[in-house]
């Protein structure tokens, strides 16, 4: 017989909230688990090692829908590793393509530092550049500024 665990003991172990732990189960990342008497949930010792498991690949930022992928292949051991592969390699292209908008966005922030410390650091914050620059662009502030955004 294997050793029940309280979800909360399981949440210590696991670095996960409980929260977390029911919502895996309920959208099927953990089977259901067994309840006592009282209906509380008790977990096992594989119940442990599969949250270890999501949690490290939530981890690595994989999504729900990747996480159930992957764990649908630990628990049919016979496919192809491929298919880890190719979730894994997805993922790697999503990441490169979110550094690639955070460094341009570095570069865009950049640009508003050094135009303020050039232009009108020291003055009004009416006169910041960074604001002029965070504002609707060209005739579209124009027309705010004039009141006529949305009436005709």
């Amino acid at each position: 017989m294997s050793a029940k665990f309280s979800i909360g003991f399981v949440a210590r172990q696991t670095g996960c909230t409980v929260p977390t732990i029911r919502y895996y189960e309920e959208v099927g990342l953990l089977p259901p688990m067994r309840r006592t008497e009282g209906g509380q949930r008790y977990y096992d010792d594989k119940a442990i090692r599969r949250l270890m498991f999501i949690r490290r690949c939530r981890d690595f930022g994989f999504s729900i829908e990747q996480v159930r992928e992957l764990v649908g292949l630990v628990d049919q051991p016979d496919r192809p590793c491929v298919e880890v592969r190719d979730i894994a390699a997805s993922h790697l292209a999503q990441v490169r393509a979110k550094l690639e908008e955070l460094k341009a966005l570095e570069a865009n922030l950049d640009a508003f530092v050094g135009s303020c410390d050039a232009a009108c650091a020291g003055g009004s914050a009416v006169d910041c550049t960074i604001l002029e620059n965070l504002g609707p662009p060209g005739d579209q502030a124009r027309l705010l500024i004039q009141g006529r955004c949305c009436t005709p």
